[in-house]
């Protein structure tokens, strides 16, 4: 239902549903975006981030990652995200697509890795967010992964994630 002024022409009132119903269609893009779109954003964040040097083959939202935001196969440069972040905020998806296109540049969660993680501004709080998220969850919070102390900044030692 959308109520509007009774001094609106029929026209005028045609116009503004229009208007809003793109606006909301927008929006829903924004925040649940296409396989096509992730790829996209993945290329982009590998330029911008990682010096272009991710190049992810696919991107695509999957159902079945229960204690996983993302996965990622470096063999064939396939990337996995969870279907639970849909409608998180744009910056926490783009912190998973970051982790998983640096272990389509190391594999392992060594501390060359997270200093490439580290290179996403947002890092540390991407990761508080979906720590909080995991504990609302009731996720298993001890086993989500850290970066070490020394590819860490002192100032923003805190959260953790659950990427893989």
């Amino acid at each position: 239902m959308v109520l509007l002024p009774s001094r609106l022409s029929e026209a005028e009132a045609e116009h503004w549903v229009a208007t809003i119903l793109e606006r909301l269609a927008e929006r829903e893009r924004r925040r649940r975006p296409s396989d096509a779109a992730l790829l996209n954003r993945a290329r982009e964040l590998s330029r911008r981030y990682l010096d272009g040097r991710a190049n992810p083959s696919s991107v695509r939202w999957v159902d079945n990652q229960r204690t996983r935001w993302g996965s990622c196969t470096p063999d064939d440069g396939t990337i996995r995200l969870s279907s639970r972040l849909r409608g998180m905020p744009a910056w926490v998806v783009d912190y998973v697509l970051i982790h998983e296109l640096a272990h389509l540049l190391v594999p392992g969660h060594n501390a060359h890795f997270w200093k490439l993680v580290a290179n996403y501004p947002k890092a540390e709080r991407a990761r508080g967010y979906l720590e909080g998220v995991a504990a609302a969850a009731n996720l298993p919070i001890s086993a989500f992964d850290e970066p070490p102390a020394t590819a860490r900044q002192p100032e923003r030692d805190a959260g953790r994630e659950a990427t893989g």
